[in-house]
C-alpha cells in the first residue's frame, strides 16, 4: 500500500494506492492549516481502507515548489514515517503531478502548469503533450511569463490576463500523485523540498539585520 500526500498548496490532499489504483482519497476542508490537518487526514484514509500504518509499503510526497511552511510539514512527515516504518519515501515535483492529471484528462497539446507562489507570483513549468517537463520550475511574475498556451493550475485562475486559456485541474491530487509514482510517470526524487526562493523568516531576518546596521 502506497500512502501519498501533498502539502505544496493551501490545501492538504492524501490518498492510498493498493498497487492497482487509488482506494481512498481525502482533501482538507480548510486552507493554510497543514500542520493541523495532515495527521488526521492520513488517519482518515487508513481507516477508510481498513488498514494500519504497518501495512504501508511506501510513501509518496509532493516536493513542491510551494511555500516553506506547507512543504516542511509534508516532507518532514514523509521522512519521519518512512524512517519509523522502514519503508521507502519517494518525492515528485507537484507541478509534474498536475501535468500527469492534465494529460490523463485529454489536454492533447503542449501546455504550462502555474501554481500560486504568493507575492503576486507563480511557480511555472512547461510540458509537452505527453506531460514531459521541458523547462522549469521557476518562480516569476505572471506578466513576465504571460502566454496564450493552455495553462493548468490555480495560477491561470488567479491571473487571467496573463493566462487566458485555463485548462485541467486547479490543485494537485494525492490520488494522481500516487498513480504517477506507482507507475513511474514522473521523475522520482529524494524527499527534499523545491523552495525556489528563501523562506519568509530568513528574508525578514536579513532585512532587520540590514536596517539595524
Amino acid at each position: 500500500m502506497l500512502l501519498a500526500f501533498d502539502t505544496a498548496t493551501p490545501q492538504v490532499t492524501v490518498a492510498l494506492h493498493d498497487g492497482d489504483d487509488v482506494v481512498a482519497e481525502v482533501v482538507s476542508d480548510r486552507t493554510m492549516k497543514h500542520g493541523e490537518q495532515l495527521a488526521p487526514l492520513i488517519s482518515a484514509v487508513l481507516t477508510e481502507a481498513g488498514i494500519v500504518r504497518q501495512d504501508l509499503t511506501a510513501i509518496a510526497v509532493g516536493a513542491g515548489p510551494g511555500p516553506f511552511t506547507g512543504l516542511r510539514v509534508g516532507l518532514v512527515t514523509a521522512r519521519t514515517l518512512g524512517f519509523a516504518l522502514e519503508i521507502p519515501v519517494y518525492a515528485a515535483c507537484t507541478l509534474d503531478i498536475l501535468a500527469v492529471e492534465a494529460v490523463a484528462s485529454g489536454i492533447g497539446e503542449g501546455f504550462f502548469v502555474a501554481t500560486d507562489a504568493r507575492r503576486k507570483e507563480v511557480y511555472l513549468a512547461s510540458y509537452d503533450s505527453d506531460g514531459v517537463r521541458l523547462e522549469g520550475p521557476v518562480v516569476a511574475r505572471p506578466a513576465e511569463v504571460a502566454t496564450s498556451v493552455p495553462v493548468v493550475g490555480e495560477g491561470a485562475l488567479l491571473y487571467p490576463d496573463a493566462f487566458p486559456t485555463p485548462v485541467g485541474p486547479v490543485r494537485p491530487s494525492a490520488g494522481w500523485l500516487a498513480r504517477a509514482v506507482a507507475e513511474e510517470r514522473v521523475e522520482l526524487m529524494d524527499p527534499e523540498p523545491l523552495y525556489l526562493r528563501r523562506p519568509d523568516a530568513v528574508e525578514q531576518a536579513a532585512q532587520k539585520k540590514a536596517i539595524s546596521r
